[in-house]
């Protein structure tokens, strides 16, 4: 059969890789005509380390403002603090420097400002649509870690009454730059570096995995799968090693081709959005913890496809499951839910609440009901 499709070229300017950040940021900033520069930075960065302090001192007086309090899985309230900081600094261009919750938590935060959204209740008004007003201030990106949602104009956003993962949607705030600097990610501690690596690799594996990918898709994912199972290996062996950080952030963007050409991901991030939100396991540990099983309980249904991940992960002819469990593992990270303190006794609401999510209804293998998820996370327990 014919394959048909529809890749889509986001509003992104370009990519800056292997140039010091504070440099590269000033020169975006000069370019975009930008002068009222609001930034959202890693907590950790701002008070352990000069990288926050470098930037500010390059920027000068355009700084009018800094925000360094948001939290995993971008939480509401944070959200709008964030914007009425960025609100009453008159802010014309966001710059985010750190890991994916503060690259989400600033998406959110320019469709805030957007539509004048100044409580959380009123959140609900630009929830899950995709909204085509434009965004009146876009964001540029310096990130940290691996997990790849800079390259995305989706934001993962916590409501915390519910404690449920919600998306929001706006082609405009994907980052109008986003700037690769492995010398700025040598902070990043090595189980949050790893970790969010694996969701890269998730986003890759899932996507030459799916039913509905295509040679697009599919031949971003394999180069992005061999460059960050090599670059992963390499800085656990060698943290100084910036070229191998770099093939891991090169590896991260390649992982996102997939979704700008409409690939959907499947349970295993359907299953991870759940125990992200409601038990506050980190996102890249749900990925280094369910992509495994997810693949073995797929097997009957894409056999075919999982001989591509294994062979790109230097193991043609193995089972895909088995390869990136020892991967994983290899590389020091949890390999099941006891490891994150999630017993047998949440299986029933974790597989409800997952059937909600976007991603349960495209798995490879099609699941039906509440109990099939059970059945994966019984292999993860």
């Amino acid at each position: 059969m014919q394959q048909s499709g529809r890749v889509v070229f986001s509003h992104m300017d370009d990519v800056i890789f292997g140039k010091p950040a504070a440099e590269a940021v000033v020169d975006t900033v000069r370019r975009l005509g930008a002068s009222r520069l609001f930034l959202m930075v890693s907590g950790t960065l701002n008070r352990q380390t000069d990288e926050i302090e470098k930037l500010k001192k390059a920027l000068g007086n355009q700084c009018v403002g800094v925000f360094d309090n948001m939290p995993a899985h971008s939480p509401r309230s944070a959200i709008i603090a964030a914007a009425e900081q960025a609100r009453a600094a008159k802010t014309d261009l966001i710059v985010t420097f750190g890991g994916g919750s503060i690259t989400d938590g600033a998406k959110a935060v320019q469709m805030c400002l957007a539509n004048d959204i100044r409580t959380t209740e009123a959140m609900v008004s630009i929830r899950a649509k995709t909204l085509s007003a434009p965004l009146t201030v876009r964001q540029i990106s310096v990130p940290t870690t691996l997990s790849g949602g800079e390259f995305s104009g989706i934001a993962g956003v916590t409501d915390e009454t519910t404690r449920i993962k919600e998306m929001y949607r706006h082609a405009d705030s994907i980052p109008r730059t986003v700037i690769l600097d492995p010398a700025v990610t040598v902070h990043t501690p090595e189980w949050l570096w790893i970790s969010t690596g694996i969701r890269a690799v998730d986003h890759c594996v899932e996507s030459i995995c799916s039913n509905e990918t295509h040679a697009f898709a599919t031949a971003s994912s394999l180069q992005g799968l061999s460059l960050l199972t090599s670059g992963l290996r390499r800085v656990k062996d060698n943290p100084a090693d910036m070229q191998a950080r770099l093939d891991c952030q090169i590896g991260s963007w390649l992982s996102m081709g997939a979704l700008a050409g409409g690939v959907p991901m499947g349970a295993s991030h359907g299953i991870g959005y759940v125990l992200g939100a409601v038990f506050d396991v980190p996102h890249g540990h749900t990925s280094c913890i369910m992509l495994p099983y997810v693949m073995r309980w797929n097997k009957p249904a894409n056999a075919d496809r999982q001989a591509l991940v294994s062979a790109a992960m230097g193991h043609p002819g193995e089972d895909a499951g088995d390869v990136l469990d020892a991967f994983i593992g290899g590389l020091g990270m949890p390999r099941s839910l006891s490891a994150v303190n999630i017993g047998p006794e949440h299986f029933p609401r974790i597989a409800a609440q997952a059937m909600g999510t976007a991603w349960i209804p495209r798995n490879p293998r099609r699941i039906d009901g509440p109990a099939q998820i059970e059945e994966i996370l019984r292999l993860a327990a």
